[in-house]
């Protein structure tokens, strides 16, 4: 599997939103290869199909409702968000999902964080707090969205929305794990490592290689 890298830095959602759904056609028609983005976010809050009047009442937050499955969730400075937009071999998207969660728990295991899975509940779970959400939508057998890694994120923001129908505070990350902030560049560089590796990939061309942020 070969995959083109994008390091976007921090751009806003919705742009990021809109450059998704062109990867997704271009990808379908076959005007493009396998992309991962990398990308950091302003302050925002995506609804997914499942989102329920209980779980969002309306802030000044932006918020967008968007094509992936799952619930509320907030996007934000300190959180690395990845969007794999990859056409699966084998349309199989619970074994996709499975294989983000990989990504991330063998990128937080490197920081001395003990994660896994929690039955019933996508994402990364340290305990009983969820450190990395995941929500997919498939357009063709075409996956976008993705994975939001809260590493040094403000988690009070998430106390305006019940995050994936949680409790806000089931919500963790990794500076809070750790005490201390976590070097953003060092837990991004893992994380393009762990989905090379997870997803048996390579970049395309050197100049598509993620760059320093």
């Amino acid at each position: 599997m070969k995959v083109a890298l994008m390091d976007l830095g921090r751009r806003p959602y919705p742009e990021v939103w809109e450059l998704q759904k062109r990867l997704v056609e271009d990808r379908t028609s076959g005007n493009a290869p396998d992309t991962f983005i990398l990308v950091e976010h302003d302050h925002v809050i995506t609804l997914g199909r499942k989102t329920s009047a209980e779980n969002f009442k309306p802030q000044d937050v932006p918020v967008f409702q968007v094509e992936r499955g799952g619930d509320a969730t907030y996007h934000g400075p300190g959180q690395l968000v990845g969007y794999p937009i990859v056409k699966m071999e084998v349309p199989d998207v619970r074994k996709f999902v499975r294989a983000l969660e990989e990504v991330l728990i063998r990128t937080t295991n490197s920081f001395d964080i003990q994660a896994g899975r929690k039955e019933g509940h996508p994402g990364v779970w340290v305990g009983e707090k969820k450190l990395a959400s995941i929500g997919v939508a498939v357009t063709n057998w075409v996956t976008y969205h993705g994975f939001a890694l809260n590493i040094n994120t403000d988690m009070s923001y998430f106390r305006l929305i019940k995050p994936c129908g949680l409790d806000p505070d089931t919500m963790t990350s990794m500076e809070a794990l750790l005490g201390h902030q976590v070097d953003f560049d060092a837990v991004k560089s893992e994380a393009l490592r762990n989905f090379m590796l997870v997803f048996e990939a390579e970049p395309i061309t050197a100049q598509n290689a993620v760059q320093s942020r």
